[in-house]
Parts: C-alpha cells; structure tokens; sequence
C-alpha cells in the first residue's frame, strides 16, 4: 500500500472535517493507480493506492471523508465482488466503478447496489474529478449523519426512566392529559417531565422530537 500525503442537528455538535477528504484507488495497472494519484493530488485531495480489493479489504478506511475508485475487472476479486464484500458487512463508503470492458447490464448492475458512477475509460479528467467529488459530498452527508445520530442516542440514555416513558408517549401522538392518565400521575408532573426531556433531548418543538425518535427507531 502506497500512502500519498491520508452535523450539526438539533443540539448536536457542528461537523468539522480535521483534514483533506481521501480517495482510496485500487487498480491492478501501475499505469492507471500512477495516473489517478497525480490527478487527486493536484486538486489538493489525498491518495490510498492499492493493487488489489483484497488490499484494500485487508487495511483500515481512513478516519475521514473519503471514497473509493476502483477498476471492474482484476484478478482474484472483481470489482462488483469487492462491492458485495462491502454491501455484506454493512459498509457504505461510495463507490465509483471504471472499467475499459464495461456493458450496460454490469452498469445497471453497480448502480442498483449504491455505486456513484460507471465511467468508461477512457475517461475525461473532469468527469472523474465530478464523479469523485459526488462522492465524497455522499459520504460526507453520511459522516454527519452519523455523528448526529451518536449524538441523539447520548442524549436519550441522559433520560430518566421516567423521561423516557414520557417521550415514548409524547411522540405516538399523546396529549399531556392522557400520558398522565397511562402512566397514573398528574397531568403537572407530566408537564414537567416533557419540559425537562425536551431540554436534554435539546429539541423545542414535538416535530423535532418525533424526529429524532425516528432516527433512533431506524437504527435500532
């Protein structure tokens, strides 16, 4: 391996990238891997060469905002196989496939699993430079998310057993009046739950509420 000098929501912390996003490349061609390396790095990005997806499996995705560009056809493990390898254990880093032997049906194929892009090579500069950077805005919406997320979910365990209850009623729908009537308590006590989950859960309105409880109850 060649190494190439490698959200903010409701009351989360702002996302900040600590360094220039990364392309991973892997191409079994010297040529080519030589060719892209000098392309991204010209446009101030930073470069991963690998050989082979096997590579690439065997290492670590660098901690930050990055994408891969592979070839189609290489020897061992193809690149639609190296995506499935992917697929399988719940990485979604974008992918952006090129390949000199490439058919529609493989296309479609790529495209349907998640991939950026199909170009055929030869390629324009410019259109993987458009491609890459695509990429990378997909995998930086998914850091974010991701990050706010970790976020909603610190913020949740701050409840009490009791907030928690209230918050798992409040946002089915229920008035105050009937979350105290579920739970056997006043409808004061109630008032001052809610207000005191709102906080912690650093959300103002119900809709933001019934939003984040969403994205806890996707990724559960």
């Amino acid at each position: 391996m060649n190494s190439r000098s490698g959200p903010k929501a409701e009351g989360a912390a702002q996302y900040v990238e600590s360094e220039p996003p990364t392309i991973l490349i892997i191409d079994d061609d010297k040529l080519v891997r030589d060719a892209l390396d000098s392309l991204f790095r010209s446009t101030g990005l930073k470069t991963i060469l690998f050989e082979s997806a096997q590579a690439l499996l065997d290492a670590s995705f660098p901690d930050c905002v990055c994408c891969i560009v592979t070839d189609v056809r290489m020897p061992q493990m193809s690149g639609l196989e190296f995506q499935n390898v992917l697929i399988e254990r719940g990485d979604r880093m974008p992918l952006i496939f090129m390949t000199g032997h490439g058919d529609i049906p493989m296309s479609v194929q790529a495209m349907k699993a998640g991939a950026v892009d199909f170009l055929a090579k030869p390629f324009r500069d410019q259109d993987m430079l458009d491609a890459v950077n695509s990429a990378l805005a997909k995998h930086r919406q998914q850091r974010r998310a991701s990050e706010n997320l970790i976020s909603i979910k610190a913020r949740r365990a701050s409840l009490t057993p009791r907030e928690r209850e209230v918050m798992d009623l409040v946002v089915t729908g229920m008035m105050n009046k009937q979350v105290a009537g579920e739970l056997g308590l006043s409808e004061i006590t109630i008032k001052l739950h809610r207000a005191n989950l709102m906080k912690k859960m650093a959300v103002r309105t119900l809709a933001e509420l019934v939003r984040v409880a969403e994205a806890i109850e996707r990724e559960s």
